[in-house]
């Protein structure tokens, strides 16, 4: 993985662990990281980015609870096998739709149509290359 791929913004709102986790999985969606690719060490990876080690390590910690990430203690942090996968259960649908339904709002109340929406977003998917469910 190259840390070209990660782009953090010390300055903004969202908190590094975040930003770093957002960045990983949009290159998973987008075929950046491969199923089974290894990932940097939470030592290298702050290193490289020039951030703390807790924050990395928050990070992954997170991407493993999401399923988007295996860890194992001899071979260390790789892209799973069937990245999120595993998390499509009930309680994380209620979750994407609740995101999914703050985006809208926001989105509507910029004056957003609803088409206009759909069309993004099925620009993002194109843009994205992502495989269809």
């Amino acid at each position: 993985m190259s840390t070209t791929l990660i782009s953090l913004k010390l300055d903004s709102d969202i908190p590094l662990y975040e930003q770093l986790r957002n960045q990983i999985v949009l290159g998973i969606a987008t075929g950046k990281l491969q199923p089974q690719e290894k990932l940097p060490t939470v030592r290298q990876l702050a290193e490289e980015l020039g951030i703390n080690t807790m924050t990395v390590n928050k990070a992954y910690a997170l991407l493993k609870q999401e399923h988007y990430i295996v860890i194992d203690r001899r071979h260390g942090a790789k892209v799973h096998a069937h990245p999120g996968k595993a998390a499509i259960d009930e309680e994380a649908a209620d979750q994407l739709e609740q995101k999914l339904e703050l985006m809208i709002a926001e989105a509507s109340l910029q004056g957003v149509a609803a088409d206009t929406f759909y069309n993004l977003c099925a620009r993002i998917y194109s843009r994205m290359n992502i495989q269809k469910a």
